[in-house]
């Protein structure tokens, strides 16, 4: 069965950085583009970065020039390098996939929380 397992998430001050990986089973990994969404209380759901499967990238405007997204098809899993930590920043982030026909997948999330 497919699954998405993030970690790499805690707790870190501003201005400070974390590395988010998540491991991804059950699909042929290369052949889909990837995710990452965040989720913070009181708000929705919203699409921090995403990579296609030919590594082309996209940002949302509040994290461009801090964060970057990439992959490792060799490992399976998909990173998110977060710089410059705000505490704005702070949420439960989420992997995702779109696997077309087979539906959405969605990982168990990871905290992260930017705070002095």
């Amino acid at each position: 069965q497919v699954q998405l397992v993030e970690s790499g998430g805690g707790l870190v001050q501003p201005g400070g950085s974390l590395r988010l990986s998540c491991a991804a089973s059950g699909f042929t990994f290369s052949n889909y583009g990837m995710a990452w969404y965040r989720q913070a209380p009181g708000k929705q759901r919203e699409r921090v970065a995403g990579i296609t499967s030919g590594g082309s990238t996209i940002y949302a405007d509040s994290v461009k020039g801090r964060f970057t997204i990439s992959r490792d098809n060799a490992k399976n899993t998909v990173y998110l390098q977060m710089n410059s930590l705000k505490p704005e920043d702070t949420a439960v982030y989420y992997c995702f996939t779109d696997l077309r026909g087979s539906g959405v997948r969605w990982g168990q999330g990871t905290q992260v929380t930017v705070s002095s």
